[in-house]
């Protein structure tokens, strides 16, 4: 007998990543954790994902395209278990998301990294910081560059909308990493905000 999942999928076709994120157990999924230091940013970025892993791939795409609660919930857990283990070593801590573009918010209607974020840190005594950094202009997909444009496409995408606290640590997160140039640009405006404690993370790499 056919169940009504079966009949769903056949009236309504899943994606692919729909799919590979159903039969993930989340526990399965926190095995993949694999906090690591890349030197891709000054100051280095920590990693938590293999991002070549494919229901690691599944996730990301999930959340970033399609605003996925299930795969919220993934990346959530995994920002979450990381925060948890690394909270001694920050200093009053304060997450920056990585903010997105006006007509790329408008198009997709969520920043997948606020989204995750906010559910990562309901139990923890870390508050966040949407509107410190501010996108100057829309730039062209990161993915669509070769390696030697990315740093000249984000250079000066961004600019700081209020001094940053010299005291604190700022959390700087993306959900993604790869030449590093977004990261870097972003740690730049912090810094010249007045940010003397900055942390990099992306949720995968």
């Amino acid at each position: 007998m056919w169940s009504m999942q079966y009949w769903f999928d056949f009236l309504f076709p899943p994606r692919k990543d729909e799919v590979a994120l159903r039969d993930i157990p989340i526990s399965t999924f926190l095995a993949l954790m694999s906090p690591t230091l890349i030197p891709a940013t000054k100051p280095e970025t920590m990693t938590l994902l293999p991002f070549h892993n494919t229901s690691v791939r599944s996730v990301i795409h999930e959340a970033k395209y399609h605003g996925s609660e299930r795969a919220f919930e993934f990346l959530a857990a995994t920002l979450t278990k990381y925060l948890r283990d690394a909270n001694e070593g920050f200093r009053n801590p304060i997450i920056v998301p990585m903010p997105l573009g006006n007509k790329r918010s408008k198009k997709r209607g969520f920043n997948q990294v606020v989204e995750i974020v906010k559910r990562a840190v309901i139990d923890l005594d870390i508050s966040i910081d949407e509107t410190i950094l501010k996108r100057t202009r829309e730039t062209v997909s990161q993915v669509s560059l070769p390696r030697h444009k990315r740093e000249e496409n984000m250079r000066g995408a961004f600019i700081t909308t209020h001094p940053a606290d010299p005291s604190r640590t700022y959390i700087v997160i993306d959900d993604v990493i790869t030449t590093g140039a977004t990261l870097q640009a972003a740690i730049d405006a912090l810094q010249k905000a007045g940010a003397k404690r900055i942390r990099s993370l992306a949720l995968a790499h």
